[in-house]
């Protein structure tokens, strides 16, 4: 579930970015300024989950773009969607780089209490320097780690997402990132390889360019390796998150090992016991 298409984090590395272009939007600026707005999507949740149809499931926010990205402050129609689903106590599992996540921490509570909300924060680098360059309007690295401290001390399951992990230039930092994580609290852990496809290919070499000229070829010459095809894309399913061959191998190594030194474990498994429909709670009446 996307409230918005486009994100204003402006993620130079983003996935999502060709999926403007379908708007009628180019991948680039665009994809950081002109975001589409879901104004309606906590109504339209509403009768989705009121529907005899609907089946309880995870609902993950957002597989695409930041559901608290920084013009949900204003709009708040990711915490709308949040209060639907506390009504329902169908479950959620969230993706954000933001620590406006933690605005919702009562929500999110209130899912928790049923085994139906998990959070997971995406941590890059712990480097503020290169997160500025490489995740420019993002919440900042120490930010990120207070979010996870404070869900943690919420008692909503919170993890880490390492993700995307970018070899040549940010893979050397999965073993300090997993082990900050878990003194601040986190409970589990993932990964994704870097995915260019479409026009981010161009637009992540460029950015190369400009700010890491001296080790571009050895990035670029990485993701090449990685996606086992001499090009910087690979769409294949099995592969696409964790590529393949030697270096794929080593990353993959590399945050396991972080992993258990950390004492990090694997991700709950949410719950849809709890799953009501409060119209039909008012029936019974």
């Amino acid at each position: 579930m996307n409230p918005y298409r486009g994100c204003q984090h402006g993620c130079i590395y983003c996935y999502a970015r060709p999926t403007h272009e379908y708007l009628g939007f180019s991948a680039g600026l665009d994809f950081e300024s002109k975001i589409m707005v879901k104004m309606n999507a906590p109504e339209l949740l509403r009768e989705e989950l009121e529907s005899p149809h609907w089946r309880p499931q995870v609902i993950v926010m957002s597989g695409v773009t930041d559901p608290y990205q920084p013009v949900e402050k204003q709009l708040r129609i990711t915490r709308r969607c949040l209060e639907v689903l506390a009504q329902f106590r169908n479950p959620v599992a969230i993706i954000t780089k933001n620590r406006l996540v933690t605005r919702d921490v009562d929500l999110l509570q209130e899912l928790a209490n049923f085994d139906a909300a998990a959070v997971n924060i995406s941590i890059t680098s712990l480097n503020p320097k290169l997160q500025r360059v490489l995740e420019p309007r993002t919440s900042s690295p120490e930010a990120r780690l207070d979010a996870v401290k404070q869900l943690r001390a919420a008692g909503v399951p919170v993890g880490v997402m390492m993700a995307p992990i970018i070899p040549g230039l940010t893979d050397h930092e999965a073993p300090k990132i997993l082990e900050a994580c878990a003194k601040a609290g986190a409970q589990f852990a993932g990964y994704t390889i870097v995915r260019l496809p479409w026009a981010v290919a161009p637009l992540f070499e460029h950015w190369l360019e400009e700010h890491f000229p001296d080790r571009k070829e050895k990035v670029l010459g990485r993701i090449r390796n990685l996606r086992g095809n001499g090009r910087l894309n690979n769409s294949e399913w099995h592969t696409r998150m964790t590529g393949e061959g030697i270096f794929a191998e080593q990353i993959a190594s590399l945050f396991e090992v972080g992993r258990r030194r950390a004492g990090i474990g694997a991700r709950p498994q949410l719950s849809t016991a709890a799953f009501r429909r409060p119209r039909e709670q008012l029936s019974l009446w």
